[in-house]
């Protein structure tokens, strides 16, 4: 079978904002071509049309720092990770499931099927470029308060920052991939970015003064650096993923719905990309994998499950 890619992104209206109109124009999907039925020039006009796409996709990405409503998985595959997930749950405790079931990929053969799953390489391809690091991953739940009590009866919530504010090092962007298990919207906790916040380069982060805030760190842009009204709401249904630029601002407001609101969070970065010494930002590599490509640069190792087969 010969495996043939094209994109279908959604659209989401925001009530009062649209998405620039060339977002309706992209995205992802996939197609299997009968080898023994094979039509070279049928072929041929969608593979241009694949990479066209593909230029779409990268030249949104690039203007405005995120991409949101790319379908991943099917309702097969989606059962199956809920099934896998939700057994995590039951060994581990939702308490330590919401934020530490941390580079798991390395451990369990799904996950890190999740992470290397064609249609997110395809869509990380596109904006990092062909030779691919995962860098790294996590599983991030926020539970409604029925599920996992909230400390001091505060909900958490993501402060406005930058990813790449945490991570130690230099060379190349980072991409941010949240898949979600659940649906995401407004009542749980729903992404919102900033777009085109990504060229304004690093922002100042300082601690929050905001009790329950997940960030490790605890810290946030300042309110006078994040032009908030500008905000896009970045809802997606449970099988779909988001993906924004490591200098994206964003952030996510409380659950307060009584639904759980979980994804799976997987960074990549392009093989030029090195770890740098700072004290700043303090950061260990320990479950990078080389995803796609090929690394002539051999900064990161690569820690490979024995049972991985890399098809990019």
């Amino acid at each position: 079978m010969i495996l043939v890619f094209y994109f279908s992104l959604g659209r989401q209206q925001r009530q009062e904002r649209r998405r620039p109109d060339p977002w309706r124009q992209s995205g992802f999907g996939c197609q299997y071509q009968n080898e023994h039925n094979f039509d070279k020039q049928g072929q041929v006009n969608k593979l241009l049309k694949m990479q066209s796409k593909a230029n779409k996709l990268k030249t949104f990405y690039g203007n405005n720092g995120y991409l949101t409503e790319i379908h991943v998985l099917d309702k097969d595959q989606l059962d199956l990770m809920t099934q896998n997930f939700s057994a995590l749950e039951d060994k581990f405790g939702k308490v330590y499931t919401q934020y530490s079931l941390h580079n798991v990929h390395l451990q369990y053969k799904w996950v890190m099927d999740l992470a290397t799953n064609p249609l997110v390489l395809q869509a990380i391809i596109a904006v990092l470029g062909p030779n691919v690091i995962l860098l790294d991953s996590r599983f991030i739940c926020k539970y409604p308060a029925s599920d996992v009590p909230h400390k001091s009866n505060v909900a958490p919530y993501v402060a406005w920052h930058q990813d790449i504010r945490y991570w130690g090092f230099e060379g190349g962007p980072v991409a941010s991939v949240w898949l979600a298990l659940d649906d995401v919207d407004e009542e749980n906790g729903v992404l919102q970015v900033i777009p085109g916040s990504h060229k304004l380069g690093l922002l100042e982060h300082k601690t929050s003064a905001i009790p329950g805030n997940m960030l490790t760190s605890n810290q946030e842009i300042p309110k006078h650096l994040v032009e908030a009204e500008e905000a896009i709401r970045c809802p997606l249904k449970a099988g779909q993923m988001s993906i924004h630029d490591g200098l994206t601002v964003h952030f996510s407001e409380p659950n307060l719905s009584n639904r759980r609101r979980c994804g799976f969070v997987i960074r990549y970065v392009p093989t030029t990309a090195y770890p740098v010494d700072d004290a700043d930002r303090p950061r260990s590599f320990p479950a990078t994998v080389l995803v796609a490509g090929v690394d002539k640069f051999n900064h990161f190792t690569n820690n490979a499950p024995d049972n991985f087969t890399k098809i990019f």
